[in-house]
């Protein structure tokens, strides 16, 4: 049963894409979609309470044992951040399917939901793989689907746009295969659980030199400063409901590998203080970014890339309280960037620009939209008591905790970001949902940003009021799924805490994967 569990993530979304493949009708197909995300959450909550009640637990696909076949595993981290982005999926499937995005031409039907289901697919093995390989092929799978959905009926601007995402993309998998295979020559396995104690037994410079190699590689997957020079170009051309589940999973099945691989195959001892360094720049490069930016998108885009830094903080620390408060942000992330960004692209088909300055000309929004972006938008901002605030509370302090200049130049600059943050929130609140102008520098001289895909809004719009209220109530659902993090932020913390225990101590991540020979 708990092997059934396990496939159920991966195969069943690539399944779906199969059989949406044969182009059945509309109304099919969007109940297929849905109906294999619902599914597949299901599965995922089930394999969640398994994970933090018995342990992780694993698939040998095939009967093949670990290290010769392929592995499937879930712990606790694992489990509970597939259920978060299973949910998000679902919720940006229904504002999709509410918007047309995904039907504007007979084509689009038949592309989008398969390259959708696939997406999810290959983000389910990547928080289920137990092997460097497979973690590649992974990430694969979501450049593949990716790189359709973002050129989806796209104009010359979202082409150029996508042509940068996967050269970067397809430039990160060239160097990770590479990591691959250097692993595999210097230790003869790539599977997760036998690859700490060999790298161990290697010699400090190479061991090292393996270590930043992985975390350049995912660096740029998950838009680390001086890495994520594509992001911002890359993921505002697309429609608002493509552009969320983007940024809402993406960069964060990034910060899990990072999280996964940096404690299981290097483990340390005090603070990392390269990737402290890291965490700081990106995010005071990221918030000043989308500080100077008249594009709602690009705004969140830059504003994504500074909230990195905060996952990243808590991993530098090395410890049970820096994990936790890493996971606990990686949840509350999730689910606020899809808020944000299914907010924006609601306000965008309202006034038909993504500009700041032309959307605060048109009349404000109604109270609805603009406490739609609001709420996400405060607990960004780590205003309590909204989910934010708990996670960012978690991360300072575990820095004052551990204490010493990196730990409090890292608290530091998480206040200082969080403070900046709030002021480009309440800017584009002020802009988007309640018509007030605010001027931006140079922006007389520059061309109006990009309108991302939307329409213009117009009474007779394809859709109708049945598709805006879907569109509603999937941000809504992800307003209030926010709203539920911070409710319930008792148990959670308690399980973020057991998730980031089993990571410091991987005995048991190993003895459910490998034999006891083979340890």
């Amino acid at each position: 049963m708990t092997g059934f569990l396990l496939a159920v993530p991966v195969l069943l979304p690539a399944l779906g894409a199969g059989v949406a493949l044969l182009r059945p009708p509309r109304p099919v197909v969007r109940g297929l979609s849905a109906l294999v995300l619902v599914s597949v959450l299901a599965d995922a909550a089930a394999l969640l309470v398994l994970a933090d009640t018995r342990g992780p637990q694993a698939l040998h696909v095939g009967g093949w044992p670990a290290p010769l076949g392929i592995t499937l595993v879930a712990d606790r981290l694992s489990a509970l951040l597939l259920t978060v982005s299973v949910l998000v999926a679902l919720a940006v499937l229904v504002f999709a399917i509410g918007q047309g995005t995904a039907e504007r031409r007979r084509r689009s039907a038949q592309v989008f939901h398969p390259a959708y289901l696939l997406l999810v697919s290959g983000v389910s093995l990547a928080f289920l793989t137990g092997d460097l390989f497979n973690l590649f092929v992974a990430f694969e799978v979501m450049l593949a689907a990716s790189y359709v959905l973002i050129t989806l009926d796209a104009d010359e601007v979202r082409t150029r746009a996508g042509m940068t995402y996967t050269i970067v993309s397809l430039t990160s998998s060239l160097l990770f295969i590479t990591l691959v295979a250097l692993v595999y020559a210097a230790t003869g396995t790539v599977t997760l659980a036998q690859l700490g104690p060999r790298l161990a037994e290697l010699p400090d410079g190479l061991r090292g030199t393996l270590s930043l190699l992985l975390l350049a590689v995912l660096g740029i997957k998950a838009a680390i400063v001086p890495l994520h020079f594509w992001l911002p170009d890359s993921y505002p051309t697309a429609p608002a409901p493509i552009t969320a589940v983007f940024a809402a999973l993406l960069t964060k099945v990034a910060v899990y590998a990072l999280l996964r691989t940096q404690t299981l195959l290097f483990p340390r001892s005090g603070v990392w203080t390269v990737l402290a360094c890291a965490a700081i720049l990106t995010m005071v490069v990221g918030i000043l970014g989308a500080i100077a930016q008249d594009d709602i998108n690009r705004m969140l885009a830059f504003t994504l890339v500074s909230h990195i830094g905060f996952m990243l903080f808590g991993l530098a620390l090395f410890d049970i309280r820096g994990l936790t408060g890493t996971i606990l942000y990686v949840i509350h992330h999730i689910v606020v960037q899809a808020a944000l960004f299914l907010a924006a692209g609601l306000a965008v088909r309202r006034t038909g620009t993504a500009a700041l300055h032309r959307m605060a000309q048109g009349q404000p929004s109604g109270t609805l939209l603009a406490t739609l972006f609001a709420v996400p938008a405060l607990s960004l901002s780590g205003i309590p008591p909204f989910s934010g605030f708990v996670a960012k509370l978690a991360l300072l302090r575990a820095a004052v905790a551990q204490g010493g200049p990196t730990a409090y130049a890292l608290a530091g600059t998480a206040l200082l970001t969080s403070l900046l943050t709030l002021y480009a929130m309440t800017r584009v609140w002020t802009s988007a949902f309640r018509g007030q102008r605010h001027p931006v520098p140079g922006e007389a001289a520059g061309p109006e940003p990009s309108l991302l895909g939307a329409a213009r809004p117009s009474p007779r719009r394809r859709g109708g009021p049945p598709g805006v209220r879907l569109m509603i109530a999937a941000a809504a659902g992800m307003a209030a799924t926010g709203v539920a993090v911070a409710a319930c932020a008792g148990p959670l913390v308690g399980l973020s805490e057991r998730a980031a225990e089993g990571l410091l101590d991987p005995q048991p991540y190993r003895s459910v994967v490998l034999s006891e020979e083979d340890r």
